[in-house]
This record gives C-alpha cells, structure tokens and sequence, in this order.
C-alpha cells in the first residue's frame, strides 16, 4: 500500500497533517520530498491539538488546579 501525506519535521519527529490509519508499531519506509515554500500549509494551533488525540479526564478545564497541583 503506498499512501502520500504531508506532515512537519520539528528537527527530530515528523508530524503527520492528518490522522494516518496504522496500527502503532507498524513499520513503514519513506520517502522525503521538501514541499516549495509557497505549498507549506500553515498549521494552526487547533490542528496540532487535535491530531495529538490526548485523552484525559472530562473536567480538566474546570478542574486544572487540582489536576495540575494535587499532592
């Protein structure tokens, strides 16, 4: 199967732009093309957020005190 996507290279991991259907630990190979200035896509803060798929309790916004400085 071979499948394209575009994703950003921190200087260390390569950040997918969209979520990829594979099974953790899958081994794949890849080829590296540097996109021209003019198609970087601008990544907003949201879909950085998004694609991190973080899970975590449903009143942390409430809460984050407790969550961030409970003993």
């Amino acid at each position: 199967m071979v499948e394209k996507i575009t994703a950003i290279f921190n200087g260390k991991v390569f950040y997918p732009s969209e979520p990829i259907a594979l099974p953790t630990n899958t081994r794949v190979r890849m080829s590296i093309e540097i996109l021209p200035a003019s198609e970087h896509e601008t990544v907003s803060f949201l879909q950085t957020a998004r694609s991190l798929s973080l899970e975590g309790p449903s009143d942390w916004s409430t809460n984050i005190d407790k969550y961030l400085y409970a003993k």
